[in-house]
């Protein structure tokens, strides 16, 4: 390999590396929440746990749905700024702001007002049902302030400014911790503590990353002041990624409904893996957000040669991250049950299932990767569509496995590496084979929204 080249490809995998560290601090912030809840509502009592399964289902979908308001601001921020637009970047990173916050609003209102009706339908039911809805409609009142977080991250993201949210990230689970320790240990609040306690903490890290976010726009000279056309058109231009995850969050609840409807001990077990599985995934995606940072600046610019590069780079060091971050998650396996749950049964029920995903990890590294790449390049419609179809086979997969194979397995640790397997390979390989099918050409380096 020629020397430039070699040159070349080090500064590429540094850059990366450079983004992708601090936006994996900053992503995991979430999963971190419902982790530290886990860990410490699973040892109130099982009905909790279960509870808190549900519960951190019915938020992780919301707030998870409205993902677009930091992948769609990161793309257009990133291509405005590589093509030296720094007013319309700002611009553009206000009108997600604001778009963040009347959705919020919005949607905090309607899952407290229907949390019971929504838990029920999970699967929730006596005593499992009552925790889910205490836990659901106390959580939901900092949905505003984590969708602030995500559009703020999409400014920094594209500005190639993301140490700023590895820190709000480290301060909102530290203080998170906290308050769980107090207000469910101390204080004795049980699950309701678990969810006010995070609700406070997004709420934090949304004034922590907003009022920077505002502080500079304003140095650019970008006013303030909400404009309707301006909040409609990032609705408008984030909505084929709204449908992308829709889909992909209504395949991921098929498999919980599909845990829940095979006992309380398997929808425990899977509520463990769960947690610990959107912890690791989003290191492969903090990959991924990099590649897209860069790969958006690069295309604004109209350097095509370097985004292919930075493409194949990409999609590279998330396959090898992904064989890593398996390998830990399924070692892992063989001892997280015992700090999430004292019920042996649960304990190896968790154990199954990490060491079944961990297995198909690599495959979500490379996926990812790839995904993050096309978001990038604002192929946002490709993408509604490949991982619309995936979730539609993975809808099918899990039917006939709740229905006709699972009756027929010998024990609820088959039944729960089923699961995970049907998910690995239905829903998470089809969008693999579409993501790696687009990346094969050259279509999408010139996708406009």
């Amino acid at each position: 390999m020629p020397l430039k080249c070699m040159s070349q490809t080090h500064t590429s995998y540094k850059q990366l590396a450079l983004l992708a560290i601090p936006t994996f601090g900053q992503l995991i912030a979430e999963p971190t929440f419902i982790l530290i809840d886990t860990a410490i509502v699973g040892h109130v009592s099982d009905s909790a746990l279960a509870g808190l399964s549900l519960g951190s289902t019915v938020v992780l979908t919301a707030v998870g749905l409205c993902v677009f308001l930091a992948y769609s601001t990161t793309s257009q921020v990133a291509r405005l700024f590589g093509a030296q637009k720094t007013r319309d970047g700002f611009r553009a990173g206000l009108n997600g702001l604001w778009l963040s916050l009347c959705i919020g609003v919005v949607l905090a209102a309607v899952l407290f007002g229907f949390a019971q009706p929504i838990c029920s339908l999970l699967g929730g039911s006596g005593e499992t049902l009552q925790q889910a809805v205490i836990y659901t409609q106390l959580v939901v009142l900092g949905v505003p302030g984590m969708l602030l977080v995500y559009a703020a991250n999409g400014i920094f993201r594209g500005l190639q400014k993301v140490n700023l949210t590895l820190v709000a990230a480290i301060a909102g689970a530290a203080l998170n911790t906290v308050l769980d320790v107090v207000f469910v240990i101390v204080w004795g609040w049980g699950i309701a503590g678990s969810g006010i306690a995070t609700a406070i903490a997004q709420w934090f890290m949304g004034l922590f990353l907003v009022i920077p976010a505002v502080i500079w726009a304003c140095k650019a000279g970008v006013s303030l002041r909400p404009k309707l056309t301006g909040i409609t058109s990032a609705g408008g231009t984030g909505f084929p990624l709204f449908v992308r995850t829709l889909a992909l969050r209504v395949g991921l609840v098929a498999s919980v409904m599909a845990a829940a409807s095979m006992g309380p001990a398997v929808l425990a077990g899977y509520q463990i893996v769960n947690a610990t599985w959107n912890f690791a995934v989003n290191a492969l995606d903090s990959v991924a957000i990099a590649g897209q940072t860069l790969v958006g600046a690069e295309l604004g610019a109209r350097n095509r040669d370097k985004a292919r590069l930075l493409t194949n780079q990409t999609a590279r060091a998330g396959l090898l991250l992904g064989v890593g971050v398996g390998a830990v998650f399924a070692l892992l396996g063989l001892v997280a049950g015992q700090l999430f749950s004292p019920n042996q049964t649960i304990q190896t029920l968790a154990s199954t299932g990490m060491i079944t995903a961990g297995i198909l990890m690599p495959l979500q590294g490379w996926m990812w990767a790839l995904d993050g790449i096309l978001i990038g390049a604002g192929d946002f419609r490709y993408l509604a569509l490949t991982c619309s179809l995936a979730a539609v086979a993975h809808i099918a997969a899990t039917a006939l496995l709740v229905f006709v194979v699972a009756p027929l397995l010998p024990t609820d640790l088959a039944r729960i590496a089923a699961i995970w397997l049907v998910m690995g390979l239905v829903l998470m390989g089809g969008r693999a084979l579409g993501n790696g099918q687009r990346a094969r050409g050259d279509a999408w380096m010139g996708s406009t929204q």
